[in-house]
């Protein structure tokens, strides 16, 4: 299992939309809307990095109003 923060930054007004959107995607465990340079924080979860690359690329990144990415894979230290 690999998990992930994803930070969002979203079209002005467009993050509670976008966290509400993205909650509903299967491997999504969390999304919420922050304030701070990015819009909204996302934790995701998949069976491999490749699976994970695909919930981001295909799935997340597709949401109306989002305008960038940035995905910050958990590393148990």
């Amino acid at each position: 299992m690999v998990e992930a923060y994803v930070l969002i930054q979203t079209e002005v007004g467009k993050a509670a939309s976008v966290a509400t959107a993205i909650a509903e995607i299967e491997g999504v465990t969390s999304s919420e809307a922050v304030t701070g340079p990015y819009d909204a924080v996302v934790h995701a979860q998949a069976d491999d990095v490749d699976s994970l690359g695909k919930l981001v690329v295909a799935r997340i990144q597709a949401v109306e109003g989002i305008t960038r990415t940035l995905t910050c894979p958990v590393v148990r230290l």
